[in-house]
């Protein structure tokens, strides 16, 4: 049984900016970026990516198979069943989700969630308050995802992850790690072309310096040139989570 896998959901049909994970920054595409960055933790066992049926995504298979990444195929729509798939085929105790739309996610960050997740014994824990978005990382039990995935019902708990469990705290011990004040207006997602020019821009400047730059790295370039930070602040934040809820109560 594996203790710590970690799932990067990644898909080539984003409806704002398609085909965003296999876009080149610096030498390598986002995905890889990603994959690696994951893969630099300390306290993260194996690292799979998983992916969907959709005839749209063949070209992630084709690229694991050729970069030799582990793989699954599920689900396009229901993110929790893909999720619960891959962990189930894994055998993984711990799952730690992470988006393939964050090319500059932080290992350090990532191994300080994994630790406090075990040391407070929850179902449930990662990043909250005020953090930049990109940075996401998110640790859960089995048990817990079995449990949302057994039980969801709403269109939004199926479409991501984490809902089902946050919205029944009675159910779970959930924690989060509030590691940033004041820094929820940085966003260093990939979801619209002005996302993608300013993470172009932030690799340009730090990537030949350190391949794993972290996020003070980034923080300091971002202070020393803010005109950078106008390239996506208007872009709303959890885009997709939001249009999520609102099927919700159409349904």
């Amino acid at each position: 049984m594996l203790k710590n896998l970690a799932i990067i959901q990644a898909r080539m049909s984003s409806t704002r900016l398609p085909g965003k994970v296999l876009l080149p920054l610096s030498d390598k595409p986002v995905l890889e970026h990603v994959i690696q960055r994951v893969r630099n933790c300390k306290l993260v066992d194996k690292v799979v990516v998983a992916t969907t049926v959709h005839d749209s995504d063949d070209i992630i298979e084709d690229w694991c198979k050729k970069k030799n990444f582990e793989y699954y195929r599920g689900s396009l729509e229901d993110v929790l069943d893909r999720f619960y798939k891959v962990a189930s085929q894994f055998k993984a105790e711990n799952i730690l989700r992470i988006t393939a739309d964050c090319p500059v996610i932080d290992s350090g960050i990532i191994d300080e969630v994994i630790e406090k997740y075990h040391e407070g014994n929850f179902d449930f824990y990662g990043l909250s308050g005020e953090f930049p978005d990109g940075l996401d990382c998110t640790m859960f039990s089995f048990k817990a995802l079995e449990t949302a995935w057994k039980n969801s019902k709403l269109q939004s708990e199926r479409e991501h992850v984490g809902p089902y469990i946050v919205n029944n705290p009675e159910l779970f011990t959930i924690g989060g790690y509030e590691k940033f004040k004041n820094l929820g207006h940085l966003r260093l997602t990939l979801d619209d072309p002005r996302d993608y020019q300013l993470l172009s821009t932030i690799f340009k400047k730090l990537y030949d310096i350190d391949n794993f730059f972290n996020h003070e790295m980034i923080i300091n370039l971002l202070n020393e040139s803010p005109e950078l930070l106008k390239i996506n602040s208007e872009i709303i934040r959890n885009e997709g989570y939001v249009k999520s809820i609102l099927n919700d109560k159409l349904c």
